[in-house]
């Protein structure tokens, strides 16, 4: 089945992480650095974009809603409906801290709906 742009619902894990994600303007804002499921529900909770940083060092991880990502094949990428300052001010978080308190970060996930 499609998804709303015409693109498949089946992708594997493995092909998302480190896909560049962009802002409707056209801006960089980051890349899927990981993909967070929930066990008992089979569903994902949220993907973990990184901004910022160099080679890892002071990357910031936030989680966004999975079904906000919209993949462009002329960009290589996914393109999202989040401005950059949304983003610059959202909470940032430890690659470690997204799957504390089972799923906790998904309600906040859900700010960028």
């Amino acid at each position: 089945m499609p998804t709303p742009s015409g693109h498949t619902t089946a992708i594997l894990a493995s092909r998302v992480r480190g896909t560049p994600v962009y802002n409707t303007s056209g801006d960089r804002i980051g890349t899927v650095e990981d993909v967070v499921l929930d066990k008992m529900s089979n569903n994902i909770m949220f993907a973990v974009l990184g901004s910022g940083g160099v080679l890892g060092v002071g990357e910031k991880f936030r989680p966004i809603p999975w079904s906000i990502l919209d993949y462009d094949p002329d960009r290589g990428g996914y393109i999202v409906p989040v401005a950059r300052d949304l983003l610059d001010n959202a909470p940032a978080y430890r690659m470690e801290d997204l799957t504390s308190d089972d799923g906790e970060h998904a309600v906040r996930a859900e700010a960028f709906t």
